[in-house]
């Protein structure tokens, strides 16, 4: 009955024991590995642009064991590619292409084609600015199809851009279309090539005996199996598990790559110039078709490799292109300084936005607001967009005062009164320089000292001294009234009025229109912001200047760049 089959031979043997026989158990192996492993993280994962890339930071940075898990995904993936590309070129050496089994090898290209697929709709599930703009170039490569490019384009995307719909169908891909083709064509791949028996080592091809594979093909099975996962997990380590970038940002440029094992049609594409999209099609399709077309091409009976030498010559010339493009995609980016510049500032950023997930969570609104989670952002970026040009101590066309730590303190204040129109101050403006300029207060230094209570006192601070208030009030009714007052709503004539003065009632009128009466008036160059500010966005700059007051530059230092 089984000669009338094919002569198959039984499925518990082998023509003899080899190494050469164990690729294709290694990479069941690593298929269990990313099951098992895609599983976990699944557990964990959220497809939508909210809380993709917050699932996947939780899992790098604060689940316990998380890095280890996802890298060993992640760089499993990596391993898949290697052990296929081997395997692809031992069963050409073995001739294992040939006919009976060229059916087994055409379902080895579509697995390698299955794994190349894991490959891209997981990357893109990352959600991080590396994960996002690569799927856009693959994406863009694939809508260049003629007559059905932009239905496959609408179809991966779910839309006009990119957003919930597109992850939801990459991840549905990834997680159970995929895997039960994968599941299916692996049962079939092995079932067939047990069916039809291993290819023998052409020096053994007329013998008739074989070998069961138990004990001897199966425990070099297991050594090949325990090498690779050893390999890959010592790899895992070194890496600290797998990268992740800032998040997505469509309005961010971001110099992205493909994944390794893309990186030659990377290379490919820029040195086709204005050909890159006919290039990044035909090319790969002519390699499939290649490595499909291989078992029709080489039909010469004889198992000895000099009678194939031209197939086998072919397909190492293949990979050697493959491998060529991507060292020299590689080893450009490393000599471009620029590049590598950029690769450091976007590496720097995804850092912070990774600590800051893992210290205050990510918004409900997403990743693109952790920065909101910093100690008074809104406060800071307002003050670095509208009033840092002037104030602040490192801006080169610096108009107005210097508003710093420990502006409206007691030193603060004492340094004005002995000096008001210094650099520090008023230095800058035209008042300055005019009669109307305030004139130093000429008192005694503890008088200065009460002087200072009193104006400190109206900020609303905690910490006064009650008894110095007190004699401030008298000098202030002796030495200051003819300019100020200290009346709630009153100007003080000549001069701005002085009531609540620096505390944040102050600050928010004063920044919305600082020419009021109550205030400078018409000797005023600052531009009135009450137009162009919200009076949210008016108090939370006062509320930032007012912590400036009891803080150090250290403390400023600790909040950290915007």
């Amino acid at each position: 009955m089984r000669e009338r089959l094919g002569g198959a031979r039984a499925p518990s043997t082998v023509p003899s024991p080899s190494f050469a026989y164990v690729a294709g158990w290694v990479l069941v192996m690593l298929l269990v590995v990313e099951a098992v492993t895609g599983a976990a993280l699944a557990a964990f994962y959220s497809p939508s642009t909210t809380d993709a890339w917050a699932s996947i930071a939780y899992v790098q940075d604060s689940m316990p064991g998380g890095w280890f898990v996802r890298g060993l995904h992640h760089h499993g993936a990596s391993a898949l590619v290697i052990v296929s590309g081997l395997h692809l070129v031992q069963t050409a050496i073995w001739g294992s292409h040939r006919k009976p089994r060229e059916v087994v090898w055409w379902l080895g290209i579509v697995l390698l084609l299955l794994v190349l697929a894991f490959a891209i709709t997981g990357y893109v599930l990352r959600w991080d600015q590396s994960g996002y703009w690569a799927n856009q170039v693959e994406i863009g490569i694939a809508a260049g199809t003629p007559v059905i490019g932009g239905t496959i384009k609408s179809l991966a995307i779910g839309g006009n851009e990119y957003g919930n719909l597109t992850l939801t169908r990459f991840y549905a891909i990834h997680v159970t279309l995929l895997p039960a083709i994968m599941v299916l064509l692996v049962i079939g791949h092995i079932g067939i090539a047990r069916r039809i028996g291993a290819t023998p080592h052409w020096k053994r091809a007329a013998a008739a005996v074989s070998v069961p594979r138990w004990p001897q093909q199966s425990f070099r099975n297991v050594i090949a199996m325990a090498i690779v996962f050893a390999a890959l997990l010592a790899y895992n380590l070194s890496q600290h598990g797998a990268d992740l970038s800032a998040p997505a940002d469509p309005t961010a440029a971001f110099d992205a790559r493909p994944l390794w094992y893309f990186r030659w049609l990377f290379a490919l594409r820029h040195l086709a110039g204005s050909a890159e999209q006919l290039v990044a099609m035909a090319v790969p399709a002519l390699l499939m078709g290649y490595l499909i077309a291989l078992p029709l091409l080489d039909r010469n009976p004889s198992p000895h490799p000099r009678k194939h030498v031209l197939a086998f010559a072919s397909l190492v010339g293949v990979l050697a292109f493959i491998g060529l493009l991507t060292l020299m995609s590689v080893m450009a980016d490393a000599g471009d300084d620029a590049y590598n510049d950029r690769i450091r500032k976007a590496d720097k950023h995804a850092q912070r936005l990774r600590w800051l997930a893992s210290q205050n969570g990510v918004p409900a609104t997403g990743p693109q607001d952790l920065l909101e989670t910093l100690p008074m952002y809104r406060a800071r970026t307002l003050w670095s967009q509208r009033c840092a040009e002037c104030h602040d101590p490192s801006s080169v066309d610096r108009k107005g005062p210097i508003i710093t730590v420990g502006h409206g303190s007691r030193a603060n204040l004492t340094a004005f009164l002995k000096a008001p129109s210094s650099d520090e101050f008023f230095g800058r403006t035209k008042l300055a320089k005019t009669e109307e300029a305030m004139k130093p207060v000429e008192l005694a230094p503890a008088e200065i000292g009460d002087l200072v209570e009193l104006l400190y006192a109206e900020s609303g601070a905690g910490d006064i001294d009650k008894a110095k208030v007190e004699r401030g009030k008298a000098l202030f009714g002796n030495n200051c009234t003819d300019c100020h007052s200290l009346d709630d709503g009153v100007s003080g004539g000549a001069g701005p009025g002085l009531a609540r003065l620096k505390s944040r009632d102050w600050f928010t009128s004063y920044i919305g229109n600082p020419k009021a009466a109550v205030h400078m008036g018409d000797k005023s160059e600052m531009p009135r912001f009450d137009h162009e500010l919200t009076i949210v966005e008016r108090d939370l700059i006062a509320e930032y200047l007012v912590w400036l007051r009891t803080h150090s530059k250290a403390d400023l230092e600790r909040l950290g760049p915007l």
